[in-house]
């Protein structure tokens, strides 16, 4: 079943993305499906994460979805809880998205400024989001989805 919902959340965030959502919406929704959260704000909520952080050269939407998704799952709902395992799961997710890619930031990941007309231009002239993008949503919600499956497997909470 754990391998079964993690392939199934990287094939998700890929649909959502070829349908014409961006990296962090798809990121998000595939994670929210595939943990029966449904919310009126998602994929809403990630839109600004996407293209650097709304094009401000800041980390890669899809990793930026990503967190999102692991807060959604594992973040705390009462200020009792503790943040440690959260923010654990965040640090996990860096690690695996910067050992796997080669950077969290969206400018490094493309080699183009997406803060700038030219960089945009040059995005879609070298067809990156087929090229990269699309690698890095699937990535980022394939990895979400195994810190999340480890997570609530140690915790003995039902998958």
């Amino acid at each position: 079943m754990k391998k079964k919902r993690i392939e199934k959340t990287k094939n998700d965030a890929k649909v959502h993305f070829d349908s014409g959502f961006h990296c962090a919406e798809s990121v998000l929704s595939a994670i929210a499906y595939n943990h029966d959260i449904e919310s009126e704000f998602i994929p809403g909520i990630a839109t600004g994460f996407c293209g650097g952080m709304g094009h401000t050269c800041g980390s890669c939407g899809a990793y930026m979805g990503a967190i999102l998704g692991i807060n959604m799952a594992l973040g705390r709902k009462d200020v009792d809880e503790s943040i440690e395992d959260n923010y654990r799961a965040v640090q996990k997710l860096t690690e695996e998205f910067h050992d796997r890619f080669g950077s969290i930031n969206c400018t490094e990941l493309l080699g183009h400024d997406l803060c700038s007309e030219e960089g945009r231009s040059q995005f879609v002239g070298d067809n990156l989001r087929e090229i990269k993008c699309a690698k890095f949503t699937e990535g980022a919600a394939e990895i979400a989805a195994k810190i999340i499956e480890e997570y609530k497997e140690s915790k003995n909470i039902p998958l």
